[in-house]
């Protein structure tokens, strides 16, 4: 199925009924020997594992949640940028994104209150290729910053609520 048609039948549906847009997507976590943790994907059915590189305390078997999270948020924007090219029948050869972010530690850690645990600089690197004249592919660019969920994530405050069980 072409990605046009993905979003012709995704319309089609939330046409009729407006609550076909609404999506839930869910992961479960797990501690495992050490600082890495087992993520379980529900209903899809796929797994991964993350850790921590050793100088963090970790086993390094797999990338650190912020590596995920910068992942998320390359690999959402190469999505995103195929579902509006294909949207706005923009061509489009290739798309490669580099996604780098500062932390400092003092927050993580807890060497200071003051310091924010998260990110205090994100950095997206974009390179398209395609015969398209350079402004349909900045045209393009804003669409998808409009559009990118994970984008929307680093940008904007969400609502979180977090419980003990």
């Amino acid at each position: 199925m072409s990605l046009t048609d993905v979003i012709e039948g995704t319309k089609t549906a939330v046409d009729a009924d407006p609550r076909n847009a609404a999506v839930s997507f869910s992961v479960a976590n797990a501690l495992k020997p050490g600082t890495a943790t087992q993520v379980d994907v529900r209903v899809r059915d796929h797994t991964l594992t993350v850790d921590e590189p050793a100088a963090l305390g970790g086993t390094d078997t797999s990338a650190n949640p912020v590596e995920y999270a910068l992942a998320a948020l390359g690999s959402c924007q190469v999505i995103t940028y195929q579902f509006w090219a294909a949207k706005l029948g923009v061509p489009l050869d290739g798309v490669k994104v580099t996604v780098d972010g500062d932390i400092d530690l003092h927050g993580f850690f807890g060497f200071s209150e003051s310091t924010r645990p998260g990110f205090g600089d994100v950095r997206v690197s974009v390179e398209l290729s395609g015969p398209a004249e350079a402004e349909v592919y900045e045209d393009l660019k804003r669409q998808v910053d409009e559009h990118c969920p994970v984008l929307d994530l680093f940008r904007n405050p969400t609502p979180v609520k977090t419980s003990l069980t």
